[in-house]
């Protein structure tokens, strides 16, 4: 285990993830950005920190966040037109984040989705309920010819008390995306413990903003500059996924 109790490292290079492929920056389609002003600052700070590449992932549920494919194309579109005007040089694409609900198999099976560096699947589930069919999704998307890519799962607390859960999934083929803020702390204690332990283990296939305001963005460095990050970012596959876009 790491100890909190060192001298942070300093002098991080912001550049080392290059990439993010969850965030909520795509305007007025979720709980995220609410304008194309507001995406537009979120853009900026972003390549401040030396991203390069935002793959956007809107929320999709079915009886919620009815984002399809086509809406969610057309709104990078004209985030793209406005960040081009802005002098932005920041590569956008989008995918989103499917939640795990009663319609998402039926998207799975109707192939209704869309993924990001060619078959990559970001998915969620409750994080009151635990899902009976989280293993039977997993297997489906595997089939469709999908890769699977469970979004925080440090945050699902009840897990926190069977880390076996975790293995179990990764077992499977499934990736695991750490959110880049709960190695400080900014979900709670026991989501922070959950990720120290995924990446000691070196289940952190990923790592990912998951921003949905300019706060979440504002607290980065404090990540940047902590040795987990230090750490998390070595077992990173973040260059890989650069290359397979």
């Amino acid at each position: 285990m790491f100890n909190f109790f060192k001298k942070k490292i300093k002098h991080i290079n912001y550049e080392s993830l290059k990439i993010d492929f969850h965030s909520h920056i795509l305007p007025e389609l979720d709980d995220g950005s609410e304008n194309m002003e507001e995406s537009i600052e979120l853009l900026r700070k972003m390549q401040g920190f030396g991203y390069t590449h935002l793959i956007m992932s809107p929320h999709v549920m079915g009886d919620f966040y009815k984002n399809t494919p086509e809406m969610i194309l057309e709104k990078l579109q004209l985030l793209q037109e406005a960040s081009d005007a802005n002098g932005l040089q920041i590569t956008l694409l989008a995918s989103a984040e499917y939640y795990l609900d009663e319609w998402f198999d039926e998207k799975i099976k109707a192939k209704q989705l869309l993924p990001f560096a060619k078959n990559k699947i970001l998915f969620e589930i409750s994080y009151v309920n635990e899902p009976h069919n989280l293993f039977d999704t997993i297997f489906n998307l595997q089939i469709a010819g999908f890769q699977p890519i469970l979004a925080h799962p440090e945050r699902y607390s009840f897990f926190h008390s069977r880390y076996d859960m975790y293995e179990k999934i990764a077992q499977t083929g499934c990736r695991l995306q750490v959110n880049l803020l709960s190695l400080i702390g900014y979900y709670g204690p026991n989501e922070k413990r959950i990720a120290e332990k995924l990446i000691d283990n070196k289940l952190a296939y990923y790592l990912s903003s998951d921003a949905h305001k300019l706060k979440h963005l504002e607290l980065l460095p404090n990540v940047f500059e902590s040795e987990l990050y230090h750490e998390a970012i070595k077992q990173s596959h973040h260059l890989e996924l650069l290359s397979e876009l």
